[in-house]
């Protein structure tokens, strides 16, 4: 998650609020900065001010759309509707208008991140791990790995999103449906299945990590 902002304040707030959520968090004031890091890092997702100097935030979101398909969240004190329009027209995917609930954001940026890209790749490496959802194999280190159709479920949609956290809930509305009524702590039984067959110690698991009071999201990998 990258953080745009030449206001200091906003910026640490919008921040810690993204951070307590569980996202891993980087924060830029200067557009050109915030471009190249958007290439090297990748981020899921930009928080993008709108109103930065020198290179503004339509001029840094045309350039990020030159080769990157992350989501971009543009924050704005403006609210002509042709101010907003052209945002969204240079490729950003949502924008707030100042002044904001950083609560608000956060929810958004989550709903947001629940409906990935069409041309996501189906083939995902994370490390030594290999997720390959259209064909539904699973393997690390080359050797196949034997996961039930559930268990498949959910390290697929943890892999699909890697820099994304899900909570319980959200795991059981994408794994088993909207409407599955039960325990929420089912997922965790299932995330220790898929731990185990990925050989991922209990104590200390690289694959698939645990984001404490939150929920869990994929790891760097080994």
């Amino acid at each position: 998650m990258l953080v745009v902002d030449d206001e200091a304040p906003l910026a640490r707030l919008v921040s810690a609020y993204l951070e307590r959520d569980g996202f891993a968090v980087e924060s830029v004031a200067d557009g050109l900065m915030a471009v190249e890091l958007v290439r090297r890092w990748n981020p899921a997702v930009v928080v993008l001010d709108l109103g930065l100097p020198g290179m503004d935030g339509i001029e840094v979101c045309r350039a990020v759309r030159a080769f990157s398909d992350c989501y971009i969240v543009m924050l704005t004190a403006r609210v002509q509707e042709p101010d907003r329009l052209k945002g969204l027209l240079v490729g950003a995917d949502d924008y707030v208008i100042k002044p904001f609930s950083p609560k608000e954001l956060v929810a958004r940026v989550r709903v947001m991140l629940r409906r990935p890209r069409q041309a996501d790749e189906p083939v995902i490496e994370v490390g030594a791990l290999r997720v390959d959802v259209a064909g539904r194999e699973v393997h690390v280190d080359g050797a196949p790995v034997d996961l039930t159709r559930i268990e498949f479920d959910v390290l697929a949609a943890l892999a699909t999103r890697a820099q994304v956290v899900f909570t319980r809930r959200e795991l059981i509305e994408e794994v088993w449906g909207p409407d599955w009524v039960g325990d929420d702590h089912l997922v965790d039984v299932h995330i220790g299945h898929v731990r185990r067959k990925l050989g991922d110690d209990a104590a200390d698991p690289v694959f698939i990590k645990t984001v404490r009071g939150v929920g869990y999201r994929m790891g760097a990998g080994r």
